[in-house]
């Protein structure tokens, strides 16, 4: 099965306030999104292809409501948190965090966990305490994947070399799956493969022997979990990318990188449809 899924950020945020949202009212921005895309969508087989797009809480509600009977995208969630409700105990003291049974509670079928500006939020509060400890961000993502998972969500698992992490790349995936997947059921995994040294202006990105060496380096490590690219599923890679056997997919975030930068659905629907062609 190919898995497409799209990451939608903060995109919500009007351009006048510094963000990319030129689609419709912030209020209006989920059910807009969900509504513009899911009739193209229904198009295709759904035993082949999974569509799921992680919104931020804000706009869970409209877009889980603007579902349509095609059920064409699954709603997922941007990460949760490491602990949960649970009968007989804490019924819901969490204030500030997104518990994973509250997601499932609102319809979300999926969440995100360890995406790289998650793991960066992460690193920052130890380094704000003088801790370098990587294997504590892991430790704190298998919390959450395991929290998500018991919820009855499945998950994306984000991992990822830095720059200065480029020599040393498999011992660095190797401790992210590891300690991230301990204990986890991975019947409701899939790994997202992030290449945090080639993401952002400027950057190279990774050419098609490097994704199919990390790719099967990926699989080798958690018996043959699917794997997506998640460094961006771009109308200008998805051709290379559908070539690639270990590849099962891609995440989707910005669909327009220059001039007035944003994600557009009539543009995430030209991403899909040419990586399905060759796919």
């Amino acid at each position: 099965m190919k898995k497409i899924y799209l990451n939608l950020k903060r995109f919500d945020i009007p351009a006048e306030y510094g963000g990319v949202n030129r689609l419709t009212t912030p209020q209006q921005w989920g059910e807009y999104i969900v509504k513009q895309t899911q009739s193209k969508l229904a198009e295709y087989d759904q035993g082949d292809v999974e569509f799921v797009m992680y919104l931020p809480e804000a706009h869970l509600i409209h877009a889980i409501g603007a579902l349509d009977q095609t059920h064409s995208i699954k709603i997922g969630s941007q990460s949760v948190y490491r602990a949960d409700t649970a009968k007989g105990g804490n019924f819901g003291a969490f204030t500030s965090n997104r518990t994973a049974n509250a997601m499932k509670a609102l319809g979300c079928t999926d969440t995100i966990i360890g995406h790289l500006e998650e793991r960066i939020d992460k690193t920052g509060v130890l380094e704000a305490a003088n801790i370098e400890a990587p294997d504590v961000v892991n430790r704190l993502l298998n919390q959450q994947i395991k929290t998500a998972i018991e919820a009855g969500l499945s998950v994306l698992y984000c991992v990822g070399e830095k720059e200065s992490e480029l020599d040393d790349w498999q011992n660095v995936l190797r401790e992210q799956l590891e300690i991230g997947l301990a204990g986890v059921d991975k019947s409701r995994v899939t790994i997202a493969y992030e290449p945090v040294w080639a993401i952002g202006p400027g950057k190279t990105p990774p050419d098609r022997a490097y994704i199919e060496k990390i790719a099967h380096f990926i699989k080798q490590e958690t018996d043959n979990l699917p794997v997506v690219y998640g460094g961006g599923l771009k109308e200008d890679n998805a051709k290379m990318l559908s070539s690639i056997a270990e590849i099962d997919g891609g995440l989707i975030a910005l669909t327009r990188f220059q001039g007035e930068i944003g994600f557009y659905p009539d543009e995430y629907l030209a991403i899909i449809e040419k990586y399905l062609a060759h796919a």
